[in-house]
């Protein structure tokens, strides 16, 4: 469902405005009969993630928690 309102209206009834985007409604922002912009509800995400999903897909070497040599840090060879 797509509604027109005026800058003017929104600045009265702001709370109406974000009821009406929390209930779908995509908003067309008007000044004098010209469209300003639009405004949509944002999207949440209902998909919940699956731990494990991809097991075995990523690895780290055996050495990717030991320190850093020196060289790294000083910038010499």
């Amino acid at each position: 469902m797509t509604k027109t309102i005026d800058v003017a209206d929104v600045q009265n009834d702001l709370a109406g405005v974000l009821s009406l985007l929390s209930e779908g409604a995509e908003i067309i922002l008007t000044s004098n009969d010209k469209p300003l912009a639009r405004l949509v509800p944002l999207e949440t995400s209902t998909t919940q993630r699956i731990a494990g999903l991809h097991e075995g897909m990523a690895w780290t070497s055996d050495d990717f928690a030991e320190p850093l040599p020196d060289e790294i840090w000083t910038s010499q060879p």
